[in-house]
């Protein structure tokens, strides 16, 4: 697998989609990245088989694509990359939690966040980079002010700190992240620290400064970042300010659903995908990683951004618009970090992207 190849045929590299098959998407399209314009050509899909893959990662290492499968039963499979598009690394696993929503590496362990149970999941790699059971599972516990949305815990992303001691768990049911460390015999999270933030902001993802010092936590409920310092060595996330990330709209105006937040690569930017208001807010850290400024919004070029991703050399943007069933991408002002859209491509119930 170490040979995995994620090259495509016009010489750029790969851009993977997911999506909701139960939305009609089309699983996992693999598509070709052209490195001059950043256009996307479409050139296989998965189809169904596996269900809803609504979020993926790519190990670094050897090519290897991961995805949930968002459904009630939970599960997660792995695929290699082929001239013709991804196959199969093995079957999928069952996590041992329902609804996961995101997934991440963290050494030889593969992390879910299960949305449905409010929970995470840390499942051993095979030495061919398979993921195995059983899992070790996490149970978050509490709840929120939004009797609707904050009933119970519902865990939306877990991600490892860019230290590797410490993994990061965003939890929109119980408004806090929670720190844990990973058991180095067993791969069990445990908590080593929880932060609360605002009551009813319903926390749904994060973000690292590429210092790794600062980190923005992207608010659901409410359209703002809270801005946090990261202490590395003590495993500590402390809230230092909130920021909004949209203008205050007029009584009625439709409500906004912060989806994805990313950071630059030369940390200068911030970007955040916004639901409802089907916007793209840029914010300048031109006075500082801890003051990000909104400076500008542009429209998602559809509508539902579920997922934003920034490419590797930080020009370009992708939203995933979820309703109107398309990736739409933008060049990146160097100057103002503002997106400008510069093309699209059809993607039923588009969910995710990410490069391989």
């Amino acid at each position: 697998m170490g040979g995995a190849d994620s090259t495509d045929h016009s010489g750029g590299h790969r851009a993977y989609i997911g999506s909701f098959t139960s939305g009609g998407g089309r699983g996992i399209t693999t598509a070709a990245v052209d490195p001059e314009t950043g256009e996307l050509t479409p050139l296989a899909e998965t189809g169904t088989l596996l269900a809803d893959p609504s979020y993926l990662a790519v190990d670094r290492d050897t090519g290897a694509l991961y995805a949930v499968s968002e459904t009630e039963e939970g599960a997660v499979a792995a695929f290699t990359p082929t001239a013709e598009g991804l196959a199969p690394l093995g079957a999928p696993v069952r996590v041992g939690g329902s609804g996961p929503t995101h997934l991440s590496l963290a050494g030889r362990r593969l992390l879910t966040a299960n949305y449905t149970s409010g929970s995470v999941s840390s499942l051993p790699l095979a030495a061919d980079g398979r993921p195995t059971g059983p899992g070790a599972v996490l149970v978050h516990r509490g709840s929120g002010t939004d009797a609707d949305r904050q009933e119970r815990p519902h865990a939306h992303q877990v991600l490892p700190d860019p230290s590797g001691r410490w993994v990061l768990s965003v939890d929109l049911g119980t408004d806090s992240v929670r720190v844990c460390a990973l058991d180095p015999d067993t791969g069990e999270p445990r908590v080593h620290a929880e932060t609360a933030l605002r009551a009813g902001t319903g926390p749904r993802h994060l973000v690292f400064h590429p210092d790794g010092t600062v980190v923005y936590v992207l608010h659901e409920l409410v359209p703002q970042l809270t801005v946090c310092r990261w202490n590395p060595g003590a495993g500590r996330l402390e809230p230092v300010g909130e920021v909004p990330i949209a203008p205050e709209g007029p009584s009625g105006a439709v409500r906004a659903y912060p989806s994805a937040v990313v950071a630059s690569p030369d940390g200068r930017f911030v970007w955040a995908a916004i639901r409802g208001a089907d916007a793209i807010a840029t914010l300048s850290l031109a006075d500082g990683a801890e003051k990000p400024r909104l400076t500008g919004s542009a429209g998602c070029g559809g509508s539902w951004p579920r997922d934003l991703a920034v490419d590797p050399s930080g020009r370009r943007l992708y939203a995933a618009n979820e309703h109107s069933g398309d990736v739409t991408w933008f060049d990146v002002d160097p100057l103002t970090g503002h997106p400008r859209t510069a093309g699209s491509v059809a993607v039923p119930a588009a969910t995710c992207v990410v490069f391989g």
